[in-house]
């Protein structure tokens, strides 16, 4: 096997000259050159596609982080819008029961009202997103229910029948039913472009649909109460009706989705329970009580309209504080995606300058560099004189490479000083594919050693112990395969330095270098625990235990040591079978010059045992 290696390395350097010595072109170099060139051009182009990817993504990620913000603000606006018609049936209402009594103030609050409605429609007319064919009806239908409160409110009160002013009222219910659709459009819109943003949509529009139902429960029994009639059936079904959907409507958003541990939105929570549903509330319920007796009521439509709309206020905050809340997280949430998209992009040029940079000194500290070891190494592989080429002197990492280039030379040189012994004396073991003793003896005799000539080494000689009744009882192919299955389990348990060489026969030789005696000692007990506990099994599925003898010694390398050492460690081998095999046994042997002769030692690490059985 050594002459084979030995003549493909030959043959290696042989394609080595022919590839890149004779069939090269002249102009290679440019072409390697240009080569170089493409390469980083593709890894730009790459780079610039994986950074387009990730800019975009951030760019996505910043548009709709803004969109949603966007959004949120433009529903707020319809909220807002919503809530100012509902607000506007307040003063409406006070106008319907007036009696000509206060001097035109109702009705200059009225206009100031109808003012404050039409600037904020106006203000969401403008600004866009908005269709126009949902807030047309919306404009028309407010006309024609302020055209009914003045026409109802132009009559004396004596001639103002409940039916009047219910028409009335009914009428600017009308306008915020109208302008549902336009709240329901933009749910729709601002839940199909982001599902983050359902949950609050939703919460948001049911609180402003809670202030709309609390305002109407109280305009559902104005009639009566503005012309001083007693309540009719209808004013009973339909507040017991707007009562029953504000307590659905007060426990399907509860707490814990309004606050989620806000302390404002927790106190706003409760002014709300205090206020509209213990105060406004019970308003309501000791005029409905005083309706179902008589036309005579404790608080006129006015004095009942300024102090309900007192307790819809916390109701109108809460819905503004959760809203506040919202857009300050998305306004988070799109801020965090811009310093993203602007450290993306910063990450994204510094990575394409290094490259170019890169590009830049591969041209002048890489390239060039690399072009000159390949012709050292095309000499090497020619066999031809070289002359060291001197590298400038920012090349310092290329200075490694020819350093290590000219330990190649010196080491090639040696390797040819002994390659026609290697080839002769170097031979591996057929069976096993380990080195054979004679191999074993020439690194053991020609090694180099330390300063004194010689190196310390521990040697270990495993015999298989009854070996040739395995042979004799299972024939020789079964004890091949032991030989090999013993082989292929030792080999795991050595350190990469160690040699493992046959020995002859069933004999197998462990070389350690150094004189680390102890750890040969328990290495040669780790092998015979080991075979001892493996199963062998041949090839008709009969198991067998084997077991081992260890020999150990500890010496020196060298061609008059290396025969001391092994002599020694066949001896302690000798001692082990004599011992009744399966044993490791031990001697030292040092140079004769530096420690004299120690006698042998013996380790009882295990009993004597019987032949390998079958079982």
């Amino acid at each position: 096997m050594a002459s084979r290696s030995v003549e493909y390395f030959g043959a290696l350097l042989q394609r080595v000259r022919r590839r890149f010595w004779h069939s090269m072109p002249c102009g290679d170099d440019h072409s390697l050159r240009r080569k170089l060139l493409i390469g980083t051009g593709i890894a730009l182009v790459c780079t610039g596609i994986l950074a387009t990817s990730v800019i975009g993504r951030s760019l996505d990620d910043y548009r709709r982080a803004r969109q949603n913000l966007d959004g949120l603000e433009s529903y707020r606006l319809i909220l807002d819008v919503a809530n100012r018609l509902s607000a506007e049936r307040g003063p409406s209402n006070s106008v319907l029961g007036d009696a000509g009594m206060t001097d035109g103030t109702l009705r200059e609050r009225l206009a100031a009202f109808r003012s404050w409605s039409d600037v904020i429609l106006e203000q969401l007319s403008a600004s866009g997103g908005i269709p126009p064919q949902l807030l047309i009806p919306v404009k028309a239908q407010l006309q024609e229910g302020r055209r009914e409160v003045d026409r109802v409110a132009a009559m004396p009160r004596a001639s103002r029948s409940v039916a009047d002013v219910q028409a009335a009222i009914e009428s600017m219910f009308e306008v915020v039913d109208t302008f549902q659709p336009v709240v329901a459009w933009k749910v729709a819109a601002l839940s199909l472009s982001s599902p983050g943003l359902a949950a609050p949509v939703m919460t948001g529009r049911i609180l402003g649909e809670l202030r709309e139902h609390g305002g109407r429960i109280a305009s559902q029994i104005m009639a009566p109460v503005a012309v001083g009639q007693p309540l009719q059936l209808k004013h009973l079904v339909d507040s017991n009706r707007t009562r029953g959907r504000i307590l659905e409507l007060w426990r399907l958003i509860g707490e814990d989705v309004i606050s989620r541990g806000n302390p404002l939105l927790s106190a706003g929570w409760r002014d709300v329970e205090r206020m509209f549903f213990g105060q406004g509330l019970s308003m309501v319920d000791g005029l409905i009580a005083e309706g179902r007796v008589s036309g005579t009521y404790s608080m006129t439509a006015d004095k009942f309209t300024v102090h309900f709309v007192e307790t819809l206020k916390p109701l109108e905050r809460l819905r503004g504080g959760f809203l506040d809340v919202t857009l300050e997280h998305f306004t988070v949430v799109r801020n965090g995606a811009l310093v993203t998209l602007v450290i993306t992009i910063a990450i994204t040029t510094i990575i394409l300058g290094i490259l170019v940079g890169l590009l830049v000194a591969a041209q002048r500290f890489v390239f060039g560099p690399l072009m000159r070891a390949r012709e050292a190494v095309i000499v090497l592989a020619e066999d031809r004189p070289t002359v060291p080429y001197p590298e400038p002197h920012h090349a310092t990492e290329m200075r490694r490479l020819f350093d290590a280039i000219a330990i190649l030379r010196d080491s090639l040189a040696e390797r040819a000083s002994l390659t026609k012994e290697l080839k002769q004396q170097a031979e591996t073991d057929g069976l096993t594919g380990l080195m054979n003793r004679g191999a074993l003896d020439m690194i053991g005799e020609r090694h180099a050693g330390n300063r004194t000539g010689e190196e310390a080494a521990c040697l270990i000689l495993m015999d298989i112990d009854h070996f040739k009744a395995i042979n004799d009882r299972y024939g020789h192919l079964e004890g091949d395969h032991v030989l090999k299955e013993c082989v292929r389990v030792v080999r795991p348990m050595l350190r990469p330095g160690d040699i493992f060489a046959r020995f002859g026969g069933e004999e197998f030789v462990i070389l350690m270098s150094g004189d680390d005696f102890t750890g040969a000692k328990a290495l040669a007990k780790r092998i015979r625990t080991t075979l001892e506990a493996y199963e062998f099994v041949l090839s008709d599925g009969t198991t067998l235990t084997v077991t081992a003898s260890f020999g150990v010694a500890r010496g020196n390398l060298g061609q008059l040591a290396w025969r001391q050492l092994v002599e020694a460690a066949d001896a302690a081998l000798y001692s082990a079978k004599s011992d009744g095999r399966n044993c490791v046994r031990h001697s030292q042997q040092l140079h004769p010059t530096l420690v004299p002769d120690l006698p042998k030692g013996r380790d009882a690490d295990a009993p004597a045992r019987k032949p390998a059985v079958a079982r």
